[in-house]
């Protein structure tokens, strides 16, 4: 065997279990964020009792009730559709038993602008907009601005792409697919930024 043809096998060798490690480590996350009831895919955790804690814990109620975020509690908790919330207090709590729905984030709490692109990937607690009454996270202010550049058309995009191609689906191999075969309107994250300092810039 050749040298090269040797170097090849070894570096072969060496991304096979590179993926398999980093197949590993990703496990927790796939199972969290991939609960078998009807809200899949969600920006989920495992954090022992809980395996699927959406938000690592943010109290989805707090939006509404605070207009900020606040962490629960574990004491306070409760499951819906296989999923794991925490709240603040038994009031939040009792909020969100009698009416999940109405305080569920959109897009399963991943951030709207990525949805927007069709990726399922970050959404930071602290980083949220409540919009005709509905709960998005952001993964970061980043994401939030470029969002606010064009919220109406970036809000029908997300919606389009979590309906058509990311409700239900696996996040990992969605996010994986978009990431490779990026939908027509992608910008990066250096694009929008330029873009966030030029409409600043003109204010």
């Amino acid at each position: 065997m050749s040298v090269n043809a040797s170097a090849l096998r070894l570096a072969r060798t060496a991304a096979v279990a590179g993926f398999v490690v980093i197949g590993l480590a990703g496990c927790g996350a796939m199972v969290a964020q991939n609960p078998s009831g009807t809200l899949k895919p969600v920006n989920a955790v495992a954090d022992n009792p809980e395996g699927r804690l959406m938000l690592k814990g943010a109290d989805v109620v707090a939006y509404f009730t605070q207009g900020r975020y606040v962490q629960g509690q574990p004491q306070f908790r409760s499951q819906y559709e296989g999923v794991d919330f925490r709240f603040a207090s038994a009031e939040h709590k009792a909020l969100f038993d009698k009416e999940p729905a109405r305080y569920l984030p959109q897009f399963g709490g991943y951030c709207a602008n990525g949805i927007a692109y069709g990726i399922p990937w970050g959404g930071d607690a602290d980083r949220f907009k409540l919009i005709e009454g509905k709960l998005y996270i952001f993964g970061g202010q980043g994401s939030l601005d470029a969002w606010n550049l064009d919220e109406p058309s970036n809000l029908q995009l997300a919606r389009k792409y979590w309906q058509e191609e990311v409700q239900g689906s696996n996040s990992f191999i969605q996010r994986t697919r978009r990431l490779v075969f990026k939908v027509p309107h992608y910008k990066s994250g250096e694009e929008l930024a330029k873009m966030v300092a030029e409409a600043k810039a003109k204010k």
